[in-house]
């Protein structure tokens, strides 16, 4: 028994918080009655609708999945496509004479209060290229080409089931389409920085999770702008992590020095916390000496070695991430002690800078070790080079076509939203790969890139038991005190433990008690 607490049952919700009093209950008992609720009942019955509702989410993207397999599957490459399509970052921009521009045409928008009172096109969805993708490349163009075949999944998706909120599709190419259609905000700088690549749910859907050490060279000839594209191509792949993942990072010169000491010989989880720090002490970093990389080389390979002995970190995918201006010395005898024959850590290789001399080693460290070699020379080259190493990562799975369906952690999205009261929506997203299923593709494991959506942690706060602390009860003969304010999960789970629910007073007429919010 929950003492003190008296409960009202109105059209079968719990409504009012009273305190017991009998005398009070004798004058209204003739039109009341008194009855138990167990807790047990009301939890198994939470649990299978929400049981329910997410399951109604999942078949969504699996509808959504399919469709995409299928329509890449019946399309054709065309090198020469010309295509126009809505660009949610043009659509409903008119030039000097008042002529629609170049992908942006009319787009009827209106505001929904389904969408956060966003202006939305519920017919249509429409494409986000990233300011750094050409938006009329040729594998832009055919992949926004085909995946037009989604629009009329998207619709009726959302005819199935209404409370779907946002649906889209994050092609491995760059682009982002996104329904219902909007009209994209650049950010202050007039650019479009998103990038649905980078986004936790693409990477988590992508690829299994990872143990990974980034290993950059700190010697001398690294100095100016090659440590600043070193830097940021650290950040990049740091971004790339998501909580499943586990993460170090080691700086070389003539001598391995950790950037975190506190982390020396282990992986740690590449959590937001873990990511930042480190991106904090990346930034410290300050070149000098000489580089000899093979000290650094065995240190990593002994960090992972001794994890998946232990069976610590991720327990799948290993690798290595070198980023350097060139590797000099011969690796040879240090692959044959940790990693050859089985090459069960993959080494991907990051060449910095304009100089091209020490590009056949770079490459053959990579391409001995199963990994990717990329040329990185500037700024705007880390983000599309660092996404090659996801591809790399994910053919296995995309190779056995595993079409694992995964749930992001709660998270606050700021992408979508105008305002910060807005933004602050906890959310969850449930994703899957889209493969493709061409048969002179199917041993390469192409990975299009994934489907998703996006569910409103309110949304499943909606099927639990709902209660009001701060109401009153009024009738003419009787009249019930202003209550004070009681936690309600305080009290929810006071109700669960004790299994039942008692003194709970629920109409027995349609002569009920009026209701009035305080």
């Amino acid at each position: 028994m929950i003492e003190g607490i008296t409960f009202i049952i109105v059209e079968g919700v719990v409504e009012y918080l009273l305190p017991c009093s009998f005398q009070k209950l004798k004058d209204v008992e003739s039109i009341i009655k008194i009855v138990d609720i167990d807790g047990r009942d009301q939890v198994r019955d939470f649990a299978e609708d929400m049981e329910r509702m997410l399951g109604s989410k999942m078949k969504s993207v699996k509808r959504l999945a399919e469709s995409a397999e299928d329509a890449d599957l019946y399309h054709d490459f065309n090198k020469t496509l010309e295509f126009d399509y809505y660009n949610s970052m043009l659509v409903n921009t008119a030039d000097e004479d008042g002529n629609f521009i170049e992908l942006g045409g009319e787009f009827p928008l209106e505001k929904n209060k389904h969408f956060n009172n966003l202006p939305v096109n519920t017919q249509q969805s429409d494409v986000q290229v990233p300011t750094n993708v050409y938006n009329k490349d040729a594998y832009i163009l055919n992949g926004i080409y085909w995946s037009e075949a989604l629009n009329d999944v998207f619709m009726n998706n959302f005819q199935k089931d209404p409370t779907l909120t946002w649906q889209y599709f994050g092609s491995s190419s760059g682009f982002f389409r996104i329904y219902p259609g909007i009209k994209w905000t650049p950010d202050s700088n007039g650019v479009a920085a998103f990038d649905c690549r980078n986004r936790n749910w693409y990477i988590q859907a992508a690829t299994s999770p990872k143990d990974i050490i980034i290993v950059v060279d700190i010697s001398g000839s690294m100095k100016g702008l090659k440590m600043t594209i070193a830097k940021h191509t650290i950040n990049t792949i740091l971004d790339t992590l998501g909580e499943n993942d586990f993460v170090n990072v080691i700086a070389y010169t003539d001598y391995v020095r950790y950037v975190e000491p506190c982390f020396k010989g282990t992986l740690v989880q590449a959590d937001l916390d873990n990511r930042e720090h480190f991106k904090v002490l990346v930034d410290e970093l300050h070149v000098k000496g000489e580089g000899k990389v093979a000290k650094a080389m065995k240190e990593s390979f002994k960090i992972l070695n001794e994890a998946a002995t232990k069976g610590q970190g991720s327990l799948c995918n290993q690798a290595i991430m070198l980023i350097t201006d060139g590797a000099m010395e011969d690796f040879k005898d240090v692959f044959e002690e940790f990693n050859w024959p089985d090459r069960r850590v993959r080494l991907f290789t990051y060449l910095i800078g304009r100089e091209m001399t020490f590009a056949d080693n770079t490459k053959w460290i990579a391409c001995n070790n199963k990994g990717y070699y990329t040329h990185i020379s500037t700024l705007a080259d880390v983000q599309e080079n660092v996404m090659e190493y996801l591809h790399v990562l994910s053919r296995p799975m995309v190779i056995n076509h595993n079409h694992d369906i995964i749930w992001t952690e709660a998270y606050m999205d700021t992408v979508l939203f105008a305002t910060k009261a807005q933004s602050l929506l906890l959310m969850t997203t449930v994703a899957m790969p889209v493969f493709s299923k061409k048969k002179e593709t199917l041993s390469h494991g192409i990975l299009l890139g994934v489907v998703g959506s996006d569910i409103p942690l309110l949304e499943v706060m909606k099927l639990a038991p709902r209660y009001s602390s701060t109401q009153r009860c009024t009738r003419s003969s009787v009249s019930w005190q202003f209550l004070a304010w009681t936690s309600l999960m305080s009290f929810r789970r006071k109700c669960f433990v004790s299994g039942h629910f008692e003194h709970v007073i629920e109409p027995t007429n349609a002569d009920a008690p009026d209701t009035q919010l305080v």
